[in-house]
């Protein structure tokens, strides 16, 4: 099961990770033409580690719920209305910074979403081709069926082109690399080979 989405959790996790200077996961790329914004450098090094601390936690919630339950009961954040629950306790230096912030990343992450779907919409029936073609020639590579697997394909406007594994069975893809067909398809083939 392949499920490829722009998720509006995982577009406002990576906006706020921009906004608040979070520098986690290192090794993903950051979104284009979104910065740091507001007090960060009134943060002492403490309290910003703390908040890194707090958004990975919360990061890891949000791409993969099932596999990384919150331990405590959740709590909506007034200012995203039903779009971030955050744990009642050990997320609090994270809950104060997000407020200030909502209006902007509420606004880009509807912006996001409407680019995705204009995108999907005219690839039409290609996303199947895309995965089905890729499954079919590993089947032929290892001379066997796939196994069973499930993927989720966040595909997200970062800076840098490429595939980056975000969860045990997720991964984020570039939007420019999404609709270069040819491309997508040589960088998606080690995944599900990985996988199935």
């Amino acid at each position: 099961m392949i499920r490829e989405n722009a998720s509006r959790g995982v577009l406002l996790a990576l906006y706020l990770r921009e906004v608040l200077a979070i520098a986690s996961p290192a090794e993903l790329p950051r979104l284009r033409d979104v910065g740091p914004t507001g007090p960060q450098g009134q943060r002492d090094m403490d309290e910003h580690d703390l908040l890194e601390r707090q958004w990975r936690a919360w990061w890891a919630m949000t791409v993969e719920p099932e596999l990384h339950p919150s331990p405590v009961p959740l709590e909506l954040v007034e200012a995203y209305g039903t779009e971030i629950a955050l744990p009642v306790s050990d997320a609090e230096v994270l809950a104060a910074a997000l407020p200030p912030h909502a209006e902007a990343a509420l606004a880009w992450v509807d912006w996001a979403i409407e680019h995705y779907r204009r995108a999907s919409a005219a690839r039409r029936g290609d996303s199947y081709r895309a995965y089905a073609g890729t499954i079919a020639e590993h089947e032929r590579e290892v001379g066997r069926r796939a196994h069973s697997f499930e993927l989720n394909v966040e595909v997200l406007p970062l800076a840098k082109q490429g595939v980056w594994w975000i969860g045990s069975m997720t991964v984020a893809v570039t939007d420019t690399l999404r609709s270069d067909a040819a491309a997508f398809d040589d960088a998606i083939h080690p995944i599900i080979a990985e996988l199935a």
